[in-house]
């Protein structure tokens, strides 16, 4: 599912296919990563891409999420995510970069590399509009203090983790 930039050398994700299902990585605080595995994702307000839940394939993305927090309240969600229909987005000011749902786009695609200012690191990153479309699979990136806390009751977490599977 990689291949390489010819003119960087950089490894990059091949583009998204219609209607597949891949394996993504989504970051949040302690407290959201609760909340999402107890009651699923909501949509965001607003975003570079508009509504929806961002997420991406590329793990390195997902770590450095959210910005400005603690590496102590980071949390990496491994998800199940159906794109269905794939919009690519990939200059600045493109003319769907929010209104790509309401022209039948299920997912907005940012490539990685593509040179869009508002993505300065260069990774993919993906906006997926309806919440159904993805499932938690795992938790796997998570601090140390997360085991004893974010189980909060013990095993309860992982019941309710362990029941989205």
């Amino acid at each position: 599912n990689t291949k390489h930039d010819p003119h960087t050398g950089i490894k990059t994700l091949n583009e998204p296919k219609f209607g597949r299902t891949y394996t993504m990585y989504h970051g949040t605080r302690v407290e959201t990563a609760r909340s999402i595995i107890q009651n699923g994702f909501q949509q965001s307000a607003d975003g570079m891409l508009g509504p929806g839940v961002y997420v991406s394939r590329d793990q390195k993305k997902a770590r450095r999420y959210p910005l400005n927090s603690l590496d102590s309240d980071r949390v990496v969600l491994q998800l199940r995510v159906d794109c269905g229909k794939i919009k690519r987005i990939d200059i600045d000011n493109h003319p769907m970069q929010k209104s790509w749902h309401s022209q039948g786009y299920d997912t907005a695609w940012v490539p990685p590399n593509c040179g869009m200012k508002a993505v300065p690191s260069g990774l993919e990153e993906d906006c997926i509009w309806d919440p159904n479309r993805i499932k938690v699979t795992n938790v796997i990136a998570a601090p140390n203090r997360m085991k004893p806390n974010i189980l909060c009751c013990g095993q309860a977490f992982f019941l309710i983790f362990n029941h989205l599977r």
